[in-house]
């Protein structure tokens, strides 16, 4: 848009109410405030005198302080933002960042310890399932030896083997009587 009088006069008028707010005094003029070096590309510098003695600047400090404070108002009068309005040597007016309601790092803390008391339930809860299984194959061996003390081949019963104390074969067994003695 195009710098005119009537924006240097909406500039002034914005730096001196800037310049009240700030000092929380009413004798900061539009008079007080001079623009120097204007160009055409609105690029120009600033100084505001002390209304009580004309001739003396207002610290730059204070200048500063009073533009940082009041930044989005002078930024919303010229339909502006921090981007295509700046000041030299006034730090932009950044929102400020978004905090989350939790920290990160207890988030992270949470995840860590939930997936290591899942680990530690699984393996609990697996060895309690080894265990009972293998109780319960050993009961199931031990009914099936009992069961199979007589057994049936060919419809003729036989008797079962006694696995623990072993069975001697009648066969092999050895006569003292067919055999010569040396």
């Amino acid at each position: 848009y195009a710098w005119d009088a009537n924006e240097e006069y909406l500039f002034k008028a914005m730096v001196a109410f800037a310049m009240r707010r700030y000092s929380s005094k009413s004798t900061t003029q539009i008079s007080n405030v001079l623009l120097c070096n204007v160009t055409d590309r609105v690029s120009f510098w600033f100084v505001v005198t002390d209304s009580s003695k004309n001739v003396t600047t207002v610290p730059g400090s204070e200048v500063e302080a009073a533009i940082r404070m009041n930044r989005n108002r002078i930024n919303n009068a010229f339909l502006l933002s921090d981007k295509t309005l700046q000041f030299l040597k006034i730090t932009s007016t950044l929102s400020p960042p978004v905090e989350p309601s939790t920290p990160v790092w207890l988030i992270v803390f949470g995840v860590v310890l939930c997936l290591i008391v899942a680990g530690i339930v699984f393996l609990i809860v697996s060895g309690i399932q080894k265990h009972k299984k293998k109780n319960k194959e050993s009961t199931e061996t031990e009914n099936l030896e009992e069961k199979v003390e007589v057994t049936l081949e060919n419809g003729i019963p036989c008797e079962a083997l006694d696995l623990k104390a072993g069975h001697i074969n009648g066969v092999f067994a050895a006569d003292d009587d067919r055999f010569t003695s040396l």
